[in-house]
């Protein structure tokens, strides 16, 4: 069995006789000497061959990726190389061993790499050899290994939940899975071990954990998988303070021990209208400022028409940025907050006096109002839009993000953390043409408006939280109902019926009847949390074997076809299009 890493070999290990394996990163024949770059998982390691060696032939020969063992004397070298560990040794070849060769290489195995995306994940364990996928991959499981410590610390139990479930579609599209045994029904995949893990609390384990697999059916993007894992957590006889304090607690710790980071604690809490209003987003990124300046009453006797029949003007300042932006990167801008409903964007630029799209149209009152109200300096750039309220919050929230990105005003190597608390308990869906549930149905309502749930659904808020780090939801949770007539009146609030709520939840809701304890929780977004730490910006930079944006693997490649006896023994058949 192997026993060293080659890149644990250091000076301390001179003229030791020393056994490694690995892969031919690189060789190099000087004309008598025959350098080779031996990689493992740990890094390098460079051997020596003689042309008086035996082996010598065999050095020649090799090519990349061909994997090897070789044995041999640990001796310093005379030319060092300060950026690996192992750089101030080499090892002097006293046998060599092929043990597998390697076809040509559909990309070169380095970190800076030109191959295209789809290339690198149809031959995606190649590509793990490069230092960036397996530094990500290590880097994952270090945060596994902290995560199961401290909740192991904090007395809580791991459990398994069930991978095959009920189809509940209240949330994303499920995955469905048919049942051979029972023809014409179907399992689902979960998309959270939610109703579970509530049911652990109903028997008493009080305070479980588990890095679960979950699956939702749902358009994908750079931070989402169809399969993806959260690191899963439930207490009993908890309030909302104790599970945002125990998430801090795990937050802390895996920030110190995988990046050497101190985060400051309590993280810092945002109500979530507060969240829209400043930010325009339930996850808002706090690394650079450009926070949303409500102007309406600024224009209460504008003369400019548009303007004043506007229920909501709101501007967001880009600070120093005047001189960065022509007319033609304006318009490119404007179409991209078309995509959030806006209807248009307008501008000013703020020198000695004020410029842009409407400058020549706003008064001097209404200028020297604009230039005071946002702290104007010289060469800042504002950027306005007005109609409704949620339109407004929502295109200028996106803008400031797209403008921070093309400033570079922020890195991925500062952290900014912020709790989203006190969320709305429903949210309109056009779709459905009725209140769904804005997180979950077993989400508790705020104690003082649960009479609201039924009179007053645009006002009512929940006692659930997300944690926010750097714009992205790293996780999110709440405090459930545990009292059977609060989730009756929440059932009623969502309009299901005695039917719905006895196909969907009917063994859950038989559960609260048998003394259920007030408990909580929270879902932490392992692939989010690994992707922020690894200062990437998709998720499928640290997934072993990710799927591509159209939810294929090129690799494995599947979803695939299945022959006609595995459809007929499942009782099912394929409808043409």
């Amino acid at each position: 069995m192997k026993k060293i890493w080659n890149n644990d070999l250091t000076l301390k290990n001179l003229n030791e006789s020393v056994e490694v394996y690995g892969w031919v990163a690189k060789k190099r024949d000087l004309g008598g000497l025959v350098f080779i770059d031996l990689r493992d998982r740990s890094g390098i390691v460079q051997l020596v061959i003689r042309p008086e060696n035996k082996f010598y032939d065999l050095a020649l020969s090799l090519k990349s990726e061909y994997v090897i063992k070789a044995t041999g004397i640990v001796v310093e070298r005379e030319s060092k190389n300060d950026a690996i560990n192992s750089g101030e040794i080499e090892i002097n070849v006293e046998s060599l061993e092929l043990l597998t060769e390697s076809k040509e290489l559909p990309f070169e195995i380095k970190d800076d790499t030109t191959a295209l995306d789809d290339t690198r994940l149809k031959y995606r364990y190649l590509d793990i050899r490069r230092n960036e996928v397996k530094n990500n991959l290590i880097m994952r499981s270090k945060i596994m290994h902290s995560i199961r410590n401290y909740f192991n610390e904090q007395e809580f139990i791991e459990v398994e939940t069930p991978v095959f479930c009920k189809s509940t579609p209240e949330g994303a599209r499920d995955y469905l899975v048919p049942s051979r045994t029972y023809p014409g029904r179907f399992f689902a995949l979960p998309q959270s071990p939610q109703i579970f893990k509530q049911l652990l609390m109903v028997g008493g384990i009080e305070r479980y954990f588990q890095i679960a697999k979950c699956f939702r059916d749902e358009d994908l993007r750079a931070d989402r998988q169809p399969e993806f894992t959260q690191v899963d957590m439930e207490m009993s006889f908890v309030d909302e303070d104790d599970v945002i304090s125990m998430t801090e607690g795990l937050l802390k710790k895996v920030f110190k021990e995988v990046k050497g980071i101190d985060i400051k604690l309590p993280i810092d809490r945002m109500k979530y209208v507060d969240a829209i209003k400043y930010y325009g987003s339930d996850k808002p990124d706090l690394r650079y400022g450009m926070k949303i300046v409500e102007l309406k009453e600024l224009f209460n006797n504008t003369e400019i028409e548009f303007l004043k029949s506007a229920h909501n003007i709101d501007a967001i300042v880009v600070k120093d940025a005047a001189d960065k932006y022509s007319r033609k990167d304006i318009d490119k801008l404007t179409e991209f907050v078309k995509k959030y409903k806006a209807t248009g964007l307008i501008f000013l630029k703020y020198e000695d006096v004020l410029t842009g799209s409407i400058a020549s149209k706003l008064s001097e009152n209404e200028k020297e109002s604009i230039i005071s109200k946002l702290g104007l300096e010289k060469n800042d750039l504002v950027f306005i839009i007005s109609g409704e309220y949620n339109v407004v919050k929502t295109s200028l929230g996106a803008l400031r993000c797209e403008v921070a990105r093309q400033l570079k005003l922020y890195s991925n190597s500062d952290y900014a953390l912020t709790w989203v608390v006190d969320f709305p308990t429903f949210e309109w869906s056009e779709e459905e043409g009725r209140f769904m549930a804005c997180h979950h149905p077993f989400t508790a309502p705020k104690k003082e408006d649960i009479d609201k749930l039924l009179t007053d659904k645009e006002n009512c808020y929940s006692n659930a939280y997300d944690i926010v780090i750097n714009g992205y939801e790293a996780g999110g949770g709440s405090i459930r109902i545990h009292d059977a007539s609060i989730q009756d009146k929440m059932f009623e609030a969502l309009e299901l019926s005695k039917e719905d709520i006895e196909e969907k939840f009917g063994f859950f809701v038989e559960a609260l009847k048998y003394g259920t304890p007030p408990h909580g929780g929270l879902a932490l977004g392992l692939d989010r949390l690994t992707m922020l730490l690894c200062e990437t910006e998709n998720i499928r930079d640290v997934i072993a074997f990710p799927k591509t944006t159209s939810a294929s693997d090129l690799m494995s490649e599947c979803p695939n076809i299945v022959d006609k006896k595995q459809l007929d023994e499942l009782h099912i058949s394929i409808k043409e299009n």
